[in-house]
């Protein structure tokens, strides 16, 4: 008899969706694992037929959490499509949204999502772990309280521009739809002030943010932790102590390929909006990383494959090229074949590749040599790769290390903004084919858009999470997540905790439920809902 254990870890469950991985093991370690999506929505179908602009009203409800990057996406789309003109002070607004957006995650993820994993009683009985349970157990711990009422902060500025977050729509193909006043900056500037008061400098980085952003490389890493006790003792200081004394940096490889759209579209350099000019025009910078050279990106050469997910089959195609999703009818999540269909995710491929999105993607491209004088020039990850490699640590270190630029950027960007300027020009609509990218907080999101007869043809969607949680493509790949599970070691069946901390590391938008199995006998281990 099979012995089947739930557990309810808090508070992972906040994430929106369902994401089940099933693990096999032998001798502990993980032999094959497979991620399944195991809630279909059906977005691309609701929008068929649809106005143009309703991606900007339906899309933004895909996500409560990175509402406003699928607004920034469906605007930027049929902007390329109606060939409309952006003012520097609309592309201001549209940069400051995505990125307040993203601040607002970062310490949320971090403490309500990841770090509680820590306090696990795996850690036990290590030297630093008494002060890890201290500071970053669920809830109760001090800077568990801290971070996630900072998280609240970056998103009343957009709140300021957007109306609400989440679901705003202040987005448009043109422009936005606000004309900030003087009180609105400066209300916005000391909001983000006390971010950095109360949590970013204060407690995660134990010094200032100027200095934090000097260091280079893994040896400046190291040095800055040691630098002095304020730095050291520093939530950062702990974190990185504490990775590399549990072993965090040992497991959760994946598959040492990164993609990136890249993000924040210079204010001077994108005000006749185009696909084909879109990549020079990025601030953070875009592209493909095959784990020794860099690549530009390129959304043609983006794929979807459906030959694992419960969907009819067709041939693996481009977005534009591939036709609105259609579930089978003799296949169902509660009768999974995991040879076969397993999953509702697509599984997308760059150039035929599996690729890993995320804010490890982010700043292992912020690192290339080739980057142009206005995009982001950071060595750090191209040293950190080099040295440590892909883990659980350096996916998680990468999401941390975003904040304190991203804060430095939303500050030079409201100094810019024009309050006598123009936030708004009206487009013609038109038919034709647009593509519209950022990067959300969890990695690279885009549209891809057909405008027929003035409605809807087809729209495609695919997000981060699609591209990390997808299933085997067509050729027997697998997912970033399902590669990165296999060759762990679990220490505990029945609390599988390196599991969820694989899957959290990528910071999935599901909720995890995970099946052990043995693989001599295939009788089930345990059931965890995570």
């Amino acid at each position: 008899m099979s012995t089947v254990k739930e557990l309810n870890i808090s508070p992972v469950g906040r994430v929106e969706g369902d994401l089940d991985i099933r693990v096999h093991m032998e001798s502990g370690v993980v032999t094959k694992a497979y991620t399944q999506a195991a809630m279909f929505r059906g977005f691309e179908e609701i929008m068929a037929g649809k106005d143009p602009q309703s991606g900007l009203i339906v899309t933004p409800r895909i996500c409560g959490i990175c509402g406003g990057s699928h607004l920034y996406s469906a605007s930027s789309a049929l902007d390329t499509i109606w060939k409309t003109q952006l003012t520097p002070n609309a592309l201001l607004l549209r940069a400051i949204g995505q990125a307040t957006e993203t601040l607002q995650s970062i310490p949320r993820w971090f403490y309500a999502i990841f770090a509680t994993d820590m306090a696990n009683k795996k850690f036990a009985h290590h030297p630093l772990y008494p002060e890890v349970a201290k500071r970053f157990a669920a809830y109760v711990g001090t800077s568990f309280q801290k971070g996630v009422v900072a998280s609240g902060r970056p998103v009343e500025v957009y709140s300021l521009f957007g109306g609400q977050w989440p679901h705003s729509s202040y987005m448009v193909p043109g422009g936005v739809m606000c004309a900030p006043t003087l009180k609105d900056i400066t209300r916005a500037s000391a909001i983000l002030n006390q971010f950095r008061n109360d949590w970013l400098e204060t407690v995660w980085l134990g010094c200032s943010i100027e200095r934090y952003l000097q260091i280079q490389s893994w040896d400046d890493l190291m040095e800055w932790v040691e630098e002095n006790e304020s730095q050291r003792n520093s939530d950062l200081g702990l974190f990185i102590r504490a990775s590399l004394e549990f072993g965090l940096d040992t497991f959760g490889k994946g598959v040492g390929k990164f993609i990136a759209h890249g993000t924040y579209l210079h204010k001077d350099l994108y005000n006749n909006p185009t696909v084909e000019g879109r990549q020079s025009a990025v601030i953070s910078p875009g592209g493909f990383y095959d784990g020794k050279n860099f690549h530009g990106m390129d959304h043609r050469k983006i794929q979807e494959h459906v030959g694992h997910a419960w969907y009819e089959d067709v041939p693996a195609a481009h977005p534009w090229d591939e036709p609105l999703p259609t579930p089978t009818e003799s296949q169902t999540m509660h009768d999974t074949d995991w040879g076969g269909k397993y999953s509702w995710s697509k599984a997308p491929r760059y150039d035929n590749q599996v690729a890993e999105a995320g804010p490890l993607s982010r700043v292992i491209m912020a690192g290339n040599p080739d980057n142009l004088d206005h995009q982001i020039k950071d060595p750090l990850f191209v040293d950190i790769m080099a040295n440590k490699g892909p883990s659980v640590f350096t996916r998680s270190l990468a999401r941390m290390h975003e904040a304190p630029r991203i804060y430095t950027q939303l500050m030079e960007w409201l100094s810019q903004v024009d309050l006598d300027g123009e936030f708004y020009i009206k487009p013609e609509e038109r038919d034709g084919k647009g593509w519209g990218a950022t990067e959300a907080a969890r990695g690279a999101l885009a549209h891809w858009v057909e405008i027929k007869d003035g409605v809807i043809k087809n729209y495609q969607v695919v997000a981060p999470t699609t591209w990390n949680v997808g299933p085997n493509d067509d050729e027997g790949q697998a997912g970033p997540i399902e590669a990165a599970l296999e060759d762990i070691e679990v220490e505990d069946p029945q609390d599988p905790v390196e599991v969820g901390m694989v899957a959290r590391s990528f910071d999935s938008c599901l909720v995890c439920t995970v099946h052990a199995h043995d693989a001599k006998n295939g009788e089930e281990l345990a059931r965890f809902k995570l």
